[in-house]
């Protein structure tokens, strides 16, 4: 072999191996840094069903059954679309002349229809008020029919949820509970005592929150002497740093906090305190 026959032979092996480990490289799965070289282990089919099970124990049947709206147990979620259930499937509906009566009932995994819908306006923590598709509020009348013809909320187009044991019942301002009275289907609250046609189920369409692991404010924390400390600390503009509390009663800071207002109390007794950056 000659010396030219040599480096051809040579090359041509060069060539191919680098050809070679191109192609091969040119196949074989991209592996990031960190990543291991070795293929994903495949997940066994246990794993899907298990979760799939753990998703179904989530899922609420019985909003399922109703068309997405669930069963509201505490006052405080009674906000936004919500619907007065009084029978299986069967929901309260607003008429125009300002009356109510009990709808026709659904099939299961039917919403309540546009009529059978509510808009629910919250109080305080224990009172709400109901406004009828027609814009008008729910209110109870002299003789116990309830009615929609209110442009305003008083204390007669004001109702009591009251849970207990599972159960729903709405007391109404005249201190009777609402029902569907059987011999024409009206809305109306003229018995004292719960019985099983006073017993409803109140639904709401809204997002339901988790709030369990919510905190008050820092400065609302603590009786309502204390909050209102914490708040002319807060506020307060005096240089000495002395503080400026109000000596009134705080019994209308405790209705205040009732219907949601306690913070304007609390800046109306700063500011005649004069301990307010806020007031004039």
């Amino acid at each position: 072999m000659t010396r030219g026959d040599f480096w051809c032979n040579f090359h041509k092996h060069i060539n191919i191996f680098i050809m070679s480990e191109y192609n091969r490289a040119k196949t074989s799965k991209l592996v990031l840094k960190g990543e291991s070289s070795k293929g994903t282990k495949r997940k066994h089919k246990k794993d899907k069903h298990e979760k799939k099970a753990k998703k179904a124990l989530t899922v609420d049947t019985d909003a399922v059954k109703h068309g997405g709206w669930w069963m509201v147990t505490k006052t405080t979620d009674i906000t936004s679309s919500i619907a007065l259930q009084f029978d299986k499937q069967a929901y309260v509906k607003a008429l125009d002349n300002g009356l109510f009566t009990l709808g026709a009932p659904h099939n299961e995994g039917d919403p309540p229809d546009p009529e059978e819908i509510f808009s629910a306006v919250l109080i305080n923590e224990e009172k709400v008020a109901f406004k009828s598709g027609y814009g008008k509020y729910l209110k109870v009348e002299k003789d116990g029919m309830i009615t929609g013809r209110s442009d305003a909320v008083s204390a007669l187009e004001q109702f009591e949820p009251v849970f207990d044991q599972g159960k729903t019942a709405l007391l109404a301002a005249n201190g009777c509970f609402v029902s569907v009275d059987p011999e024409d289907d009206a809305l109306v609250a003229i018995k004292k005592k719960v019985g099983s046609s006073e017993v409803c189920v109140i639904r709401s369409s809204s997002d339901r929150e988790d709030i369990s692991n919510k905190e008050l404010p820092m400065e609302e924390s603590g009786d309502l002497d204390q909050v209102e400390i914490n708040f002319v600390k807060k506020f307060q503009k005096f240089q000495d740093k002395k503080l400026r509390v109000s000596k009134e009663d705080t019994v209308l800071l405790k209705k205040a906090k009732d219907s949601g207002t306690l913070h304007e109390a609390l800046l109306d007794r700063r500011s005649k305190m004069k301990a307010d950056r806020y007031c004039k």
